[in-house]
């Protein structure tokens, strides 16, 4: 069997699990592959293992790629890739597992993370603290001479609004309410039980958007939250507030944001996640000085990622003995 294991950016997914157990070849790619170079590039593989979305497989691709048998994915799904066509075609679809992660004051359900959720929360929180303490902007400033530019923000008596309150929205909670902030929480799908639980205050969409002086998006990417916020509903929040994206870059508006933040409508923005990723190098959202920019790292962690490439050689080798396992 021959295996490509694409977007490899930290060159260690070869010493991050066993692949001599599989007595296979396996080739690592560490940079991107352009859209229109993955048919010839990838059409001779019976496998290939993808890292999350970081490069997309419409149907359109896939048919080019007349040899694969197998595909992997880390997590249980991936947006980015056409799992049912697939499934017409009779090609395997496997995942990875789940690790249970412990949250002080965060029970039940939420206890059990997606492998790297635990580093998108602190990913998050980074971001928070980065944007309303100046951190980067400061920092830019002190080495180039200057001294003490603006005023930071306070997060005590401050509202974080969740855009989402599963796994990741409800390990938002905690280091809320130990810096003193009111937590405000909205989906499509949350529930006053749910809200109950955690003792949140469940609200609307409106005045979530309203409300919140930090809004933090922990939203799955699906047809109903693509474009979720656009210019309507940036325009409904408060011109001193910032948006926190580590989910998914499409879930907001991309030239809505950028228009918000340039005109002053929005205060300031952290982002982990962009429409298109590698983030191009021209892209206008660089231009900007308040938003803190990160290389999509929410479930990039050492730990994390030993136990994706582990569970991913696991499925290999179990397609290979003929009874896949974590198959979507």
């Amino acid at each position: 069997m021959r295996i490509a294991v694409l977007d490899d950016y930290q060159r260690s997914a070869r010493d991050w699990a066993d692949w001599s157990a599989l007595s296979a070849d396996v080739t690592f790619f560490h940079e991107p592959i352009p859209r229109e170079r993955l048919p010839e590039t990838l059409q001779d593989f019976d496998a290939l293992v993808l890292m999350r979305e970081r490069t997309a497989f419409p149907r359109d691709i896939l048919a080019r790629l007349p040899a694969l048998k197998l595909l992997v994915t880390t997590g249980m799904g991936n947006a980015s890739v056409d799992i049912a066509y697939l499934h017409e075609r009779g090609v395997t679809v496997c995942g990875t597992g789940m690790a249970t992660v412990t949250h002080p004051g965060v029970s039940g359900a939420a206890q059990t993370q997606p492998r790297g959720a635990p580093g998108t929360v602190e990913v998050a929180w980074a971001l928070i603290l980065a944007v309303t303490k100046r951190v980067t902007l400061e920092d830019r400033a002190l080495r180039a001479g200057r001294w003490q530019l603006g005023l930071p923000t306070n997060l005590a008596g401050a509202t974080l609004g969740l855009a989402g309150l599963g796994r990741l929205g409800s390990a938002m909670i905690a280091p809320a309410r130990a810096f003193g902030m009111e937590v405000i929480a909205w989906s499509q799908n949350l529930t006053a039980e749910r809200a109950h639980e955690l003792a949140v205050a469940r609200v609307s969409q409106d005045e979530l958007l309203s409300r919140a002086d930090i809004l933090s998006i922990h939203l799955v990417l699906s047809d109903r939250t693509r474009g979720l916020l656009g210019a309507p509903e940036l325009a409904k929040m408060k011109p001193t507030a910032v948006l926190i994206n580590t989910s998914r870059g499409p879930i907001v508006d991309e030239r809505a944001l950028i228009a918000a933040l340039r005109d002053g409508a929005l205060a300031a923005a952290g982002l982990d996640v962009y429409d298109r990723e590698p983030l191009p190098p021209d892209h206008e959202v660089l231009a900007l000085d308040n938003v803190v920019l990160l290389p999509h790292l929410g479930y990039v962690s050492e730990p994390g990622m030993r136990l994706m490439y582990a569970d991913v050689v696991e499925d290999i080798a179990a397609f290979l003995r003929g009874a896949p396992i974590r198959v979507i």
